[in-house]
């Protein structure tokens, strides 16, 4: 039987997929070598690969209902630049879908959000998945071509 951390990381993990997916993002997958990553996704705007690391948001109910990212490896660093490109954080059990949030790797080991700083913010991404969106997506891409 699986440990309920393990349980938790791959439903955040499956979450976190379908969100990139009903954003637009391609060739959504995971990699079947340990990584730094969990996740690489094709950028639907630049076309460029992006790799994610998932994370499970903490709510500090004690800190007036603040979200927290814990990101730090195993070992207790920080994700560098090279490992991962960004953070998804999906917080479970709070309502009756999961939220997600995207936001860029800072080589931080915890994260507070959502909120504004230093340009650099969580941006929430959308469960529900839009034909038309990755239809408009579809006819840019061979527009370009």
């Amino acid at each position: 039987m699986a440990h309920k951390t393990e349980d938790t990381g791959k439903y955040s993990e499956l979450i976190a997929r379908a969100a990139l997916l009903a954003s637009g993002w391609q060739a959504v997958s995971t990699s079947e070598t340990e990584e730094a990553f969990d996740i690489s996704a094709k950028c639907p705007y630049s076309k460029e690969w992006k790799t994610f690391q998932v994370k499970t948001i903490i709510v500090r109910e004690k800190r007036g209902g603040k979200r927290i990212v814990q990101a730090r490896k195993n070992d207790g660093t920080p994700y560098t630049l090279n490992e991962v490109d960004y953070f998804i954080g999906v917080e479970i059990g709070t309502g009756p879908a999961p939220a997600v949030w995207m936001f860029e790797n800072r080589e931080l080991t915890e994260y507070w959000g959502p909120q504004s700083k230093e340009g650099k913010r969580w941006v929430r991404m959308d469960l529900a998945f839009s034909r038309e969106d990755i239809e408009f997506a579809k006819v840019n891409e061979a527009e370009a071509v």
